[in-house]
Order: structure tokens, then C-alpha cells, then sequence
């Protein structure tokens, strides 16, 4: 049957180049087309994946009438990648990207484009430094611990570094944060809590990356290993749904924890990794949420270069 092959090829054609470019309703409507799946299938297909959607509310989705928003809606999108044998985050990312400028905010995790653009803007800020961003140090271990605050904000970040230098004279890091959007990194603070000194501090307001010495006032020697630990008060942006850490060379074993204040535990967590800033996210695994110790929990035993993160969904 060529002509039935002929349509087949042009379909997928189609829907590859959709998914590169969106918008979100016409890779969907695609999709659902090239899998030859009535919206009644799609839905049933949905309900076993543990997500309710209703039929009306598709046919909005693909027609461009409504746009998913609620964390559920967001869960039901990744839900239909698996469904019509898409490729990970192919949907989500014509949801939270740049491409579909309908004005409305984005409900959940940080776009490509945002990550690369604050890459960026944080090699920029890095040259002003004048110094390399490992400061001839190597991680050994990193424990970052996040609180969430009361308006579901990311509040503050502390980190807890371990380093050995691989060098003589290494006498600083330069430690890098990343706002949610919207974050306004003038307003925030960085507290030198041991070992170290805050030295200078850069930002960039649109991308909310910060960038700040701390000063250990000794020079270590090569095979030297040194112990600090710094915060970040943040406080300064909307609600929070995700924190990544990202770093461009392997190191040692990285801890990321996320604290939930009183009255604000998601209902679903998981954590995730990425390639670079460009590439999809991957490697989804849901967590288990300590409703006791209101926190969630990941440990890497040896980083890889690229980002591992935490994101989770609210009521």
C-alpha cells in the first residue's frame, strides 16, 4: 500500500517539524492524529495512567482554546508523551518555552531557553571575575539544603562544600545562584557562614543569576583540603517549582534536600537530570515526600556534568 506509506511518512514529517517549532495545540492535534486515536482513547489510555482529563478538555487543548496550566493538566501532558510515543518533555517543552507567546506565565519548571540564556549571561559575569570558577578547587562533596517559604517561595538556599585544591594558591569560590523568574537578585543576600568571607557580588537582573566570591583568607597548597559553607537568602520571586544544580565539570558526591515550610507540602515530587542547558530532561524518578520532615531528598554519588534537580507539584 504505498499511497497508505506515502501518508504515513508525511505525517511523521509533520509532526517531527511540529515538535521542534509548536505551538503546543498543533503538535498535539499531530500527534494524536498520526497515532490514529480517537480523543474518547486518549482519554481512557490517560485514566490508566492515574490522570483524569476530560474529553471536552482535550479537544480545547488541540484546538488552541485553552492551554494546560494546573499541575495536573502538566502531569496528564507528560502522561500523553508516553501515550502517543513521543519523545521525553517534547510537549512539555512547547508549554514552558519561548515559542507560544500567549502571555501566559509559565505554572512549572524553567524553559530551555531561560537556562540558556543564563548561561550565558553567567559566563559574562564570570569574566568579570577574572579567575576560573572552580578557583583550582575540586568538589569532594556538596550538600545544598533549599527552604521553600510560606508563599511557596524559594526562600534561601544554603550549601555545604567540601573541596580539595588540585593546585597551589587557591583562595576562593566563586558560588552561583539562580532565581526562579521573576526573582530579583539586587534583593538578595549572601551570608558567609564558616570559613569564608564574602568578597565581590555580581547580578543579572532579567536572568535572576547571582554571582559572589567567597573569600577564604588562606591560600591552599595542591592536595589541600578545605571545609566552608555559605547561603544564599533569596525570598524575592513567586512560587517555586523546581530547584536544579548544575555544574560543567564531574566532581564528588552532591546532596540536594528542599525543606517545606508549615502549610506548604506539594502533593508529588521527583527528581530529574539534563544533558546542558539545551538538551530535554530525563531520567524522571518520582521521591518520597517526609510529610514529618516536610523535605525531599536526593544524593548523587559522583556528579556528572550537566544538572540534576528536584521538582514537585502543588494542590
Amino acid at each position: 500500500m504505498p499511497h497508505a506509506t506515502q501518508h504515513a511518512d508525511v505525517a511523521t514529517t509533520e509532526l517531527d517539524s511540529v515538535l521542534r517549532g509548536g505551538p503546543f495545540h498543533v503538535a498535539l492535534r499531530a500527534a494524536i492524529a498520526a497515532r490514529g486515536l480517537p480523543l474518547q482513547r486518549v482519554q481512557h489510555h490517560l485514566s490508566r495512567h492515574g490522570v483524569k482529563v476530560g474529553v471536552t478538555s482535550l479537544s480545547y487543548w488541540q484546538q488552541g482554546a485553552r492551554r494546560p496550566q494546573r499541575p495536573e493538566s502538566l502531569r496528564a501532558v507528560r502522561a500523553l508523551e508516553e501515550i502517543l510515543q513521543l519523545p521525553e518533555e517534547s510537549l512539555i517543552r512547547l508549554l514552558v518555552g519561548p515559542d507560544e507567546r500567549t502571555g501566559h506565565h509559565r505554572s512549572t519548571g524553567r524553559s530551555h531557553h531561560s537556562l540558556v540564556e543564563a548561561s550565558g549571561v553567567l559566563q559574562g559575569l564570570l569574566a568579570e571575575f577574572g579567575t576560573p570558577r572552580d578557583g583550582g578547587l575540586h568538589s569532594l562533596a556538596h550538600h545544598e539544603r533549599v527552604r521553600i517559604g510560606p508563599r511557596r517561595e524559594l526562600a534561601e538556599r544554603e550549601s555545604h562544600h567540601i573541596v580539595r585544591a588540585h593546585r597551589d594558591g587557591g583562595d576562593r569560590y566563586v558560588a552561583v545562584h539562580h532565581g526562579d523568574p521573576g526573582s530579583a537578585p539586587e534583593r538578595m543576600t549572601v551570608h558567609a557562614l564558616e570559613n569564608c568571607r564574602t568578597g565581590r557580588v555580581r547580578w543579572h537582573q532579567d536572568t535572576g543569576v547571582l554571582v559572589a566570591e567567597l573569600l577564604f583568607d588562606t591560600r591552599l597548597r595542591a592536595g589541600d583540603t578545605f571545609l566552608f559553607r555559605y547561603a544564599v537568602e533569596d525570598g524575592t520571586a513567586g512560587v517555586s517549582h523546581e530547584y536544579l544544580h548544575g555544574t560543567d565539570s564531574p566532581g564528588g558526591q552532591y546532596a540536594l534536600q528542599v525543606c517545606f515550610g508549615s502549610g506548604t507540602l506539594p502533593v508529588r515530587c521527583h527528581r530529574f537530570t539534563q544533558q546542558s542547558a539545551a538538551a530535554p530532561r530525563s531520567g524522571h524518578q518520582e521521591l518520597a515526600l517526609s510529610g514529618r520532615h516536610r523535605s525531599v531528598h536526593l544524593v548523587e554519588p559522583r556528579v556528572r556534568s550537566g544538572y540534576v534537580g528536584i521538582a514537585w507539584d502543588w494542590d
